[in-house]
């Protein structure tokens, strides 16, 4: 596999099939929805953009692992959520109105946060004289071409042709799934005599930033006494981020496949946390149904 086909058309092919997928399931009124639940969109809001990032910086720093690795927990931790975490609220009962609306959010604020996140990161873990970083404004254009205009375009065809786009929606969500797990494995060979030290580096690292995120996210939910299925919502939402963007941009904007390894690791455990919030919503969203 040629590394620039890799990083320069496999990866923004993959993320921008994944926004893609997730616009043709928007419409508009998911955004007005912010002014239906203010409360519940501030606090997913504020703890996926300021306390989730913060958490990974400091494991970062607790856990022991090598300094790209350190900066690509935190890129990990930056980044938005995504489909995913919407399909994982869905089937945990929780309020998937506001798992759209927080993703939607979410990804716009990040294109401003990113860049600067993960400079910070860059010089933290690397050093001030560091060789990499992120052009600022070069990184905002291109998380915007990769992510939300792909989202853009998917929501225009969801508003003229809502038919096929329920329809095409299915096959994207299939073709995108796809191509994740060929990115995590094309990386997983290219690193393969490795591997064994990133995941005795990484491994805890990221288990704790998974597990960590959907605790605060719920537990700030419980908080401010929002409902039950709003407080599984913002515990996934907060959880769960976009593996792919954060591959796309160690690997792809960065160009640093060590960065890499957390996101891919991070992609693959999250199914396995995910799984047992599912399981944990449907019984405490269900017993409160039926109380």
């Amino acid at each position: 596999m040629q590394s620039s086909f890799f990083t320069v058309v496999l990866l923004p092919l993959a993320l921008a099939i994944v926004m893609l997928g997730m616009g043709l399931s928007l419409v508009p009124a998911d955004f007005k929805r912010i002014t239906r639940y203010p409360r519940a969109v501030a606090v997913g809001t504020v703890c996926q953009t300021l306390l989730l990032p913060l958490m990974g910086a400091v494991i970062a720093l607790v856990v022991p692992m090598e300094p790209a690795m350190a900066v690509g927990l935190v890129v990990v931790a930056v980044c938005p959520g995504g489909p995913s975490s919407n399909l994982m609220t869905y089937l945990a009962w929780g309020d998937v109105a506001l798992s759209v609306t927080l993703t939607a959010v979410s990804s716009i604020v990040t294109v401003f946060t990113i860049p600067l996140v993960t400079n910070l990161a860059l010089q933290q873990f690397l050093g001030e004289g560091a060789a990499i970083a992120l052009p600022v404004g070069t990184t905002m254009l291109q998380i915007v071409l990769i992510t939300l205009l792909p989202t853009a375009i998917g929501m225009a065809i969801r508003h003229r042709w809502p038919g096929p786009a329920r329809r095409l929606e299915k096959h994207m969500g299939r073709l995108a799934a796809g191509l994740l797990a060929l990115i995590i494995l094309l990386l997983l060979i290219r690193e393969g005599s490795k591997l064994p030290g990133f995941l005795a580096q990484v491994g805890l690292a990221i288990v704790l930033l998974n597990l960590l995120a959907m605790l605060v996210g719920f537990l700030a939910g419980k908080l401010f006494r929002l409902p039950l299925a709003q407080q599984v919502c913002i515990a996934i939402e907060v959880g769960i981020q976009n593996g792919t963007l954060a591959i796309a941009i160690t690997a792809g904007l960065l160009n640093n496949p060590d960065m890499a390894v957390p996101a891919a690791v991070y992609s693959l455990l999250m199914y396995l946390t995910g799984f047992g919030a599912i399981l944990y919503g449907r019984r405490v969203v269900g017993l409160a149904r039926h109380a």
